[in-house]
């Protein structure tokens, strides 16, 4: 029995415990890898990027638990780029699941831009985090009319109107675009009842498996732009200048791919050759 054949026949074990060294390998070790940015990724920073301070965008965080290894970076990235611009952020989670994660990115963010920039950022003055709402359709249309139809008081009890940033803000009219960030269908309900209706500009982040089903929206102009999985969050992460989870996550990705290759084709390779050998057709 040759060396193919052997890998042929290996006990699967094996290649887990290949696959899962490599990967640990692959944590402990530093190395850089290149991350091209795509342009669907590019026209959400260039968007964002060329607002003026003191305009605003609204962050649609609708994900869950299961989706945070992905979608997780793409909130603590672009949060990040809004606050180093000064661009005034409205927060929901309109998932049941989504409030709790969504203050902690919020959180996050803040501490990281106070400890860079050694200024003070205020909720009420720079950015209004105003939670989960049941009925998300619902609360999407309704705050196409007034942000206080749904949302009198934002996640805090604080009253809207005697927040600062929203004496200015009522609706979708008085935000620069949305950005929604799913693991859930709550992306459908933005493109048919926020921009459909009313016409506001809309990019998404979602899950890679979730990716190819939008990329008609983004052919016909229904969305600007697209981050899609890990990737789309390493190329974001990048975009704003800190490599973080997202860019090691693909790091991983990548030499768990290699592994995984590699066991393909040794074990074809087998194949072939043990057919050969015994004379059977290929």
């Amino acid at each position: 029995m040759n060396f193919f054949e052997k890998m042929f026949a290996i006990d699967r074990r094996w290649v887990y415990l290949a696959l899962g060294l490599a990967i640990l390998i692959s944590l402990l070790i530093p190395f850089s890898i290149p991350i091209p940015i795509s342009e669907e990724a590019q026209n959400i920073y260039d968007y964002v990027d060329q607002l003026e301070p003191g305009q605003a965008i609204h962050l649609a965080l609708d994900y869950d638990p299961s989706t945070l290894a992905e979608l997780h970076p793409m909130t603590l990235a672009i949060l990040k780029q809004c606050f180093a611009n000064d661009v005034d952020v409205v927060i929901t989670a309109l998932h049941q699941f989504g409030p709790g994660m969504a203050a902690a990115a919020i959180d996050t963010a803040v501490a990281r831009h106070d400890e860079l920039t050694g200024e003070q950022m205020e909720s009420g003055e720079d950015y209004v985090f105003l939670g989960y709402k049941p009925y998300p359709a619902l609360i999407i249309l309704g705050m196409g009319q007034n942000y206080r139809i749904p949302f009198p008081a934002d996640y805090y009890g604080v009253m809207l109107d005697s927040l600062p940033m929203m004496q200015d803000i009522q609706n979708y009219d008085d935000v620069e675009a949305i950005i929604n960030v799913s693991g859930t269908s709550a992306t459908d309900w933005w493109i048919a009842y926020g921009q459909g209706r009313y016409n506001v500009p809309l990019a998404i982040g979602v899950t890679g498996v979730m990716a190819t089903d939008y990329y008609p929206y983004l052919q016909t102009g229904q969305i600007f732009g697209i981050l899609g999985g890990l990737k789309g969050a390493a190329e974001y992460e990048t975009l704003v200048g800190t490599p973080g989870k997202a860019v090691d996550g693909m790091k991983v990705q990548i030499v768990a791919h290699l592994i995984i290759i590699l066991f393909i084709v040794i074990g074809n390779i087998g194949y072939f050759s043990t057919r050969k050998r015994r004379g059977g057709a290929v």
